[in-house]
């Protein structure tokens, strides 16, 4: 059982919104503050892309289109990569000891595979669930839920 005892920092994510929380009661009652949060305009990948995906002609004359990068998925990616960045400035100057991460599952691993070594060791939980629309009282609940039944 991993508890949200007073100073515990919450990063709440998803592909596009990221909400760092503390809380700043204790593990019975937890009351999260909102330190900061940011979000990422990340238009569709039609929006984004400049061209039509090249063509190519094979030895027997079968033309097949090449791969167009997805920009849209690469723009999920570096914000996790912006997030774990923004993770580690904050624990290498000491403003976390404790860290909950919660996420939906493929941000999560993300997240979790862009992380410095400094911050894994502060990690006390990671909750693979998209709470980022969620208000802040329902995350408080559904959080101490989830950590009192693992």
């Amino acid at each position: 059982m991993t508890e949200i005892t007073n100073g515990t920092h919450i990063v709440i994510a998803n592909s596009e919104k990221v909400l760092y929380l503390v809380n700043t009661t204790d593990a019975e009652d937890p009351y999260f503050e909102v330190m900061d949060k940011e979000t990422q305009d990340n238009p569709s990948d039609i929006e984004q892309s400049a061209n039509r995906p090249g063509r190519m002609a094979d030895s027997q004359g079968n033309k097949s289109a090449f791969q167009d990068t997805d920009w849209h998925e690469l723009a999920k990616e570096r914000f996790a990569e912006d997030i774990a960045d923004q993770l580690y400035d904050l624990a290498h100057h000491g403003k976390i000891d404790r860290l909950v991460l919660v996420a939906g599952p493929k941000v999560l691993g993300n997240i979790r595979e862009a992380l410095h070594k400094v911050v894994q060791d502060k990690i006390v939980a990671e909750v693979p669930k998209n709470l980022a629309g969620h208000p802040l009282n329902e995350i408080e609940d559904i959080l101490a839920a989830e950590l009192k039944a693992a």
